[in-house]
């Protein structure tokens, strides 16, 4: 009963509080998002510092990626019992990033499968150890039983899941924020989970990792999925458009801006100094814009 009341909650109100300020918003039957801050990776946050997807079937849940720790899957765990008493099958990883595979090892010991692109688990494998370093300053003692754990199953482009009678479409369209990012597409429930293929509301990081050059195909391969509700691997579920302004219109203005830069024959100093001001509404604009434009020049001038 307690349980029932939870789910009707989570149907009227914007969105249920989690554990370790996890935020569960519903999205359409039987689906979730769960949202965590937009900020940087902390002892308080367990290094959940994205959003991630639940979808819940007569045959167990889907979770689409696992955590940035040990205890921050501990803390998805806890929020999705808040919601459903299945037990989470399947856990997809969307990427390479800390929080897209560093909590596999806790489902793993639930009884949970694992399911990676190739092209994400070699990332992880090539970034774990720095991965691994860095959370140890962030989150410090709270980093305690995390160890670099990899998918049951692999695939190249693309991979059909079923469960419950509802199908799974997880595609690798190429890499985007990072090399092996994928998208999770549930047809029954028009229902598309980017991971960081996708940012709304706090501006993209372009890293080393990514690819500025193909990131922008990435997504129109996620937009032509046509899906109704966006569950994004930053920010709340939102639409296609408000993906598109977000994170497509940012990228391509970062493109044609450095771009130009090139062409005029201007060099990394300059970078930061590209207008990007149509953009300084989405959170994390002063810390990030900076950084993506000198990385992008260094990418692009390549091209």
């Amino acid at each position: 009963m307690i349980r029932a009341v939870l789910v009707a909650a989570a149907l009227i109100a914007p969105g249920l509080a989690g554990a370790q300020g996890l935020e569960i918003r519903p999205v359409t039957a039987g689906v979730w998002a769960i949202v965590g801050e937009k900020a940087q990776r902390s002892a308080a946050n367990l290094a959940n510092n994205a959003t991630f997807g639940l979808v819940v079937t007569g045959e167990g849940a889907v979770l689409i990626d696992p955590g940035g720790s040990w205890r921050g899957a501990e803390a998805l765990h806890a929020a999705i019992r808040s919601v459903t008493d299945q037990p989470v099958r399947y856990v997809i990883d969307t990427g390479g990033q800390d929080h897209r595979w560093l909590g596999n090892g806790y489902w793993q010991a639930q009884g949970a499968t694992v399911i990676a692109s190739e092209d994400a688990v070699a990332d992880q494998h090539a970034r774990a150890s720095m991965q691994m370093t860095a959370l140890a300053q962030f989150l410090g003692d709270a980093l305690e039983g995390t160890e670099p754990s990899y998918a049951d199953v692999t695939f190249a482009d693309e991979y059909a899941l079923e469960l419950g009678g509802m199908a799974f479409e997880i595609v690798h369209p190429g890499a985007a924020h990072t090399p092996g990012d994928s998208f999770v597409r549930v047809p029954e429930r028009d229902v598309v989970f980017t991971g960081d293929i996708v940012y709304v509301e706090r501006i993209l990081g372009v890293g080393e990792q990514s690819s500025i050059t193909e990131w922008p195909a990435a997504f129109e391969a996620v937009a032509a999925t046509g899906a109704a509700h966006v569950v994004p691997g930053h920010g709340g579920p939102t639409t296609m458009d408000r993906a598109r302004a977000d994170t497509y219109d940012y990228l391509m203005n970062l493109r044609a801006r450095i771009g130009a830069l090139i062409d005029e024959g201007g060099d990394i100093m300059d970078a930061p100094k590209v207008d990007q001001s149509a953009f300084a509404r989405l959170e994390q604009f002063e810390a990030l814009a900076g950084r993506n434009a000198q990385t992008a020049f260094q990418q692009m001038e390549w091209e």
